[in-house]
């Protein structure tokens, strides 16, 4: 008997991250009792919390619209061969040439033509950061990840500066800039229903969420359906093998983290244009960071992307719920159960694969021992 099973395609896709999360929920429930909590009780808040409510529901959503964004762009990198570390950098920067844009001409453009430019500087903003990492990466040889770890601090602090010295209005102490015109706001989710007739409750939820869905579906296609999606994909896999037949590995290199870096320069429209009206601090909030886990856990795969980042949203909607209705469940609990999702779903996983290949092959007879048996 093999020692090892290689999962079928559905199996890696569904079985194995749907295995990783209860073995997570299970190991995070221990921890819980071990506190003194009843895990039954923990689980039960949070999913009311995150699903129980159209309000709930709307933020679970609007978490999930930025974890979209940078699940895709791990994604698409690790699709290529590389690993993106920098897409908290990434969004930093799409955040900035959305504000900028909407500084400089929300006041004299209409929105029909304001949020198209600013989608279009956001992701321009992003391809433009990750462009340097990967042009390091591909002719100068210096490892994507240091170098996307790097300007993720560079980012941070470029923002810091230029809010603190330029866009801060004089005379005040807060680090942010001023209030973008009317047409520079996308429309919140509940005022786009309420234009169809229904009534849904006020919340960050925006129609940027619509964006993310596009650009899911937009990667799936360029990925999976394209011939330049193959190239890339073919150098994800073997470098070597893909220089023989003939692809360019460095133009795929270039071409893998631009595109990356444009998805997460897209966080911008939900955080800056959809939520806040304005540049300011913080809007990233490990977002770029999160995103790697969501890529981990969806398989690299759109659809499994979109699925994890609403679990994300989830944990945490549903953990700020928890924190705020369980006597003596702090946020920091939240955040372990975070955790062992990340520990489960990325490294655990290569150690959980086995199992499960080994499980599924015995209860899942093999195509030559079903012909072996009609032919006995």
């Amino acid at each position: 008997m093999k020692l090892s099973h290689p999962l079928p395609r559905w199996a890696d896709l569904v079985l194995l991250p749907a295995v990783c999360l209860l073995v997570a929920l299970l190991a995070a429930g221990a921890v819980v009792a071990l506190v003194g909590q009843h895990p039954a009780e923990v689980i039960a808040v949070l999913v009311k919390g995150a699903f129980g409510s159209a309000r709930g529901i709307s933020y679970t959503l609007y978490y999930a619209t930025t974890f979209i964004f940078t699940g895709l762009a791990v994604a698409v990198a690790y699709q290529g061969g590389l690993f993106n570390i920098g897409g908290e950098g990434q969004a930093i920067l799409g955040g900035l040439g959305v504000g900028l844009v909407a500084l400089w001409w929300s006041s004299i453009l209409p929105a029909w033509v304001m949020l198209p430019v600013m989608l279009l500087a956001g992701a321009l903003f992003g391809l433009a950061w990750a462009a340097v990492p990967a042009y390091l990466q591909a002719y100068r040889g210096s490892h994507v990840v240091i170098t996307t770890i790097m300007f993720n601090f560079i980012a941070s602090s470029v923002l810091v500066y230029l809010l603190v010295n330029h866009l801060r209005p004089p005379g005040t102490m807060s680090v942010e800039s001023l209030p973008f015109a009317d047409s520079a706001r996308l429309p919140g989710m509940h005022q786009a229903l309420g234009w169809l007739g229904v009534q849904w409750p006020a919340s960050p939820l925006n129609v940027s969420f619509f964006l993310a869905l596009l650009a899911s579906l937009a990667v799936y296609l360029f990925l999976w359906r394209t011939r330049y999606g193959y190239h890339l994909r073919a150098v994800g896999s073997s470098p070597g093998a893909a220089e023989y037949a003939g692809i360019n590995a460095r133009h795929q290199i270039m071409v893998s983290m631009c595109i990356s870096g444009a998805l997460a320069g897209m966080v911008g429209m939900n955080e800056i244009a959809g939520v806040n009206g304005r540049l300011l601090l913080e809007y990233v909030s490990g977002a770029g960071f999160t995103g790697i886990a969501v890529s981990l856990m969806g398989r690299n795969h759109p659809v499994g992307i979109i699925l994890s980042s609403i679990l994300f949203g989830a944990l945490f909607q549903g953990g700020a719920e928890v924190a705020f209705e369980v006597r003596g469940f702090s946020r920091d609990m939240v955040v372990m159960l975070q955790g062992f999702i990340v520990l489960f779903s990325g490294a655990m996983a290569y150690v959980i694969a086995p199992v499960v290949g080994w499980l599924l092959a015995l209860v899942t007879p093999r195509a030559a021992d079903v012909k072996e048996g009609h032919h006995g």
